[in-house]
């Protein structure tokens, strides 16, 4: 992901929500088969002929915005009624990509070679995609403001996948029309939970007509964070408490209770400290305030881009007292980072949620899980 889209990324990883969690309950059933399930931003309808997509409030603040597509089979005839300017003929064959999540769904479904643009190259994880950027094959188009329209042009990719933090988005996306390429707005990173995050694979297996494939995969995804959330839930004895973050300047910006992470902590078998407050965005708290709280927490997760102690002493040293920070209870999420600054966690952790869920409870109960070794944190020194 570009820079931009880390930060905005970063940001509704700490804000978008969760809710209360039932242990009982892994998720909510809106239908069944190849439909959608637990997704909130998107839904998948067959028709006669094609497929209706259709991206609900694609950016924060949307209301009532919806976004159509029409999914025809390639070869096939245009069915009568459907505007053509809304129609994606499928299998896609090239694609631009505008996010890292986008990458991660692909080489799930096995199309990295479909890929022919991404936008920050030095943020892609994935060791395959990398490859294809290093040999020409994927060519890094810019950002936004910036896109390099010529280079689109040249390529001429099928179908551009982009993200949306806002109204100001259709400016862009509208010069991109202007070239006479589809585009479709992703708006996966802003899902109230983990499986709808992930879920957004289905929407890239009509694209490449590997919808059995991309329910497969969906499902497996949702046994496994289920079987681990009902694991933790079983053999748990204590839930510790946990704060998030760092402060920016003299601000703190902390996650609310009904929060995409907070879901994650809870099913990991946690207690955080923000938890019964809610609201749409991250709140703005002084660092005082923050300090006060903190010193009830066990556990002090996601710490920005931190990659030790003194740098946090640094900032605060303050902060050097808080029992998380005395008793070495200090991770983050930078484990998989490659030297450019491309963090898988932003990357396949939106497709495997129960990689992400097994990690946190893997360090709030080290009684129940010894032997496993992080995927995406690492404990801080």
């Amino acid at each position: 992901m570009n820079f931009l889209k880390f930060i905005v990324i970063f940001s509704f990883f700490i804000i978008s929500g969760c809710g209360k969690s039932d242990n009982n309950v892994a998720f909510k059933l809106r239908n069944s088969g190849n439909e959608v399930i637990s997704a909130e931003r998107f839904t998948l309808e067959k028709k006669k002929g094609w497929t209706e997509v259709k991206i609900l409030n694609p950016w924060q603040g949307a209301r009532d915005v919806n976004q159509k597509y029409f999914l025809v089979k390639r070869g096939s005839d245009r069915p009568e009624g459907l505007d053509p300017a809304l129609i994606i003929y499928v299998p896609i064959k090239k694609i631009i990509c505008m996010s890292t999540t986008h990458v991660a769904m692909i080489s799930a479904l096995n199309e990295e070679k479909s890929i022919v643009g991404v936008s920050g190259a030095n943020f892609i994880y994935s060791t395959g995609v990398n490859k294809y950027i290093e040999s020409g094959s994927i060519a890094d188009v810019g950002y936004e403001a910036n896109l390099n329209k010529e280079l689109i042009l040249k390529i001429s990719p099928d179908l551009i996948m982009i993200y949306g933090i806002g109204s100001e988005s259709a400016g862009y996306v509208g010069k991109i029309k202007e070239l006479g390429i589809k585009v479709i707005i992703n708006a996966d990173y802003l899902e109230t939970d983990p499986l709808g995050r992930a879920e957004w694979i289905k929407l890239f297996g009509a694209l490449f007509c590997k919808e059995n494939l991309a329910d497969s995969i969906y499902k497996s995804e949702v046994d496994e964070y289920t079987k681990m959330k009902l694991f933790v839930s079983k053999h748990s004895m204590k839930r510790p408490k946990v704060m998030l973050g760092l402060p920016f300047k003299d601000t703190w910006y902390v996650s609310p209770g009904n929060s995409f992470i907070c879901k994650l902590i809870n099913d990991a078998g946690g207690d955080y400290l923000w938890k019964d407050t809610e609201s749409s965005v991250s709140l703005p708290y002084g660092i005082e305030n923050v300090y006060l709280k903190g010193m009830n927490a066990d556990y002090w997760l996601n710490t920005g881009t931190v990659s030790t102690r003194n740098e946090i002493s640094n900032m605060d040293h303050r902060l050097e007292d808080l029992p998380s920070f005395k008793n070495d209870n200090l991770f983050n999420n930078n484990k998989r980072v490659t030297i450019a600054g491309g963090n898988d966690f932003w990357e396949s952790g939106s497709l495997y949620p129960h990689l992400i869920l097994k990690d946190i409870a893997t360090i709030l109960h080290p009684e129940i899980f010894n032997d496993h070794e992080l995927t995406y944190y690492r404990k801080i020194y």
